[in-house]
Formats: structure tokens, sequence, C-alpha cells
């Protein structure tokens, strides 16, 4: 594998407690953001998007705090599919990226408002509840289509999720 590829590798399969972590960060920032109006705290949530859609936790200050020392003590880890992880950090890029243009290059407060908005939910619902709004697209658009099944077959198959024992119906 070379320099590059092991950079804009993404883990898979991901540590849930990793990906609520960071969401409950996201989660402060964006209402921090929200309820201060500074908004260049857009800058390092949309720079930490970007960075964890293209390297995983590699480039991400926020992920390499939450993969290295949070969630280690918050007990073993949780595996869960990458692919939509990683689309889920996409969408987290092009929300964010677009409320920071938004707000600071073109002054538009309510749009970057609105983002803003919607990044608490979907970070409030991922880190609180585990319900990733990301992934659920994502598997919307893997049946109908949209995304081929070799980009995540586990995501469309449950029994590969389970131990062979438990899917035959042996324990």
């Amino acid at each position: 594998m070379s320099a590059a590829t092991a950079l804009f590798s993404f883990p898979n399969p991901v540590n849930e407690k990793v990906a609520r972590t960071v969401a409950f960060f996201v989660l402060l920032g964006a209402i921090l953001t929200l309820s201060t109006g500074w908004y260049w705290l857009l800058v390092p949530i949309a720079y930490g998007f970007l960075a964890r859609a293209l390297t995983g936790p590699t480039l991400s200050p926020l992920g390499r705090l939450a993969s290295q020392a949070i969630a280690p003590r918050l007990g073993a880890a949780r595996p869960v599919a990458g692919p939509p992880k990683r689309f889920a950090q996409c969408l987290g890029t092009a929300i964010s990226v677009t409320a920071a243009v938004a707000a600071l290059g073109f002054g538009a407060h309510t749009l970057a408002d609105v983002l803003l908005a919607m990044l608490v939910l979907a970070a409030g619902l991922e880190s609180l509840a585990g319900y990733c709004l990301g992934c659920k697209m994502f598997a919307l658009l893997a049946r109908v289509g949209l995304i081929p099944e070799t980009v995540c077959e586990e995501c469309l198959d449950i029994t590969r999720r389970v131990p062979a024992e438990a899917a035959s119906g042996r324990s």
C-alpha cells in the first residue's frame, strides 16, 4: 500500500463509539456556533468533516482524540460498516462547507443557521441515540441501486453482521 493510499483510506469497520464521540463534539460545536454567532467556528467544523471523509481519523484532531483517547475508555469497540459512516462524513462536509461559505463569504447567516440546525439534528441523533441519518440515507441509496452492492455488501445483508452460529439459528 502506498503512502497516499494509506493516508486516504477509511477504516472498515468503524468503531461506533468513536463515531458517536465525534458526533457529540460536532453537536457541541454546532450549538455553540448557533448560540453565539461565532461563524468562524464553522472553519474547524468543516475541516474536521473533510479530514474524516478523506482519511478517517488520520488528519482529524477530533477523530484522533475520539479514537485514541475517549472511545477506548467507553468499553469494548462496537464495529459497524465503514462505507455508510464515510458517506455521513461526506454529507457533513457538504453541509458545513456550505454553511461556512454562506456565513463567512456572503454574510448569509440565516442559511448558515438552517444548515447548522441540520448538523445539530444529525449529530444529536448520532451521538445521543446512535441513529445515523447519513447511514440511513446510504442504505436507501443502496437499496434503490444508486450505490453499488460492492461498495458495502455487509450493509445489504444483515447476516454478514452476526456470527455464523447466530445467523444459522445455532447458539
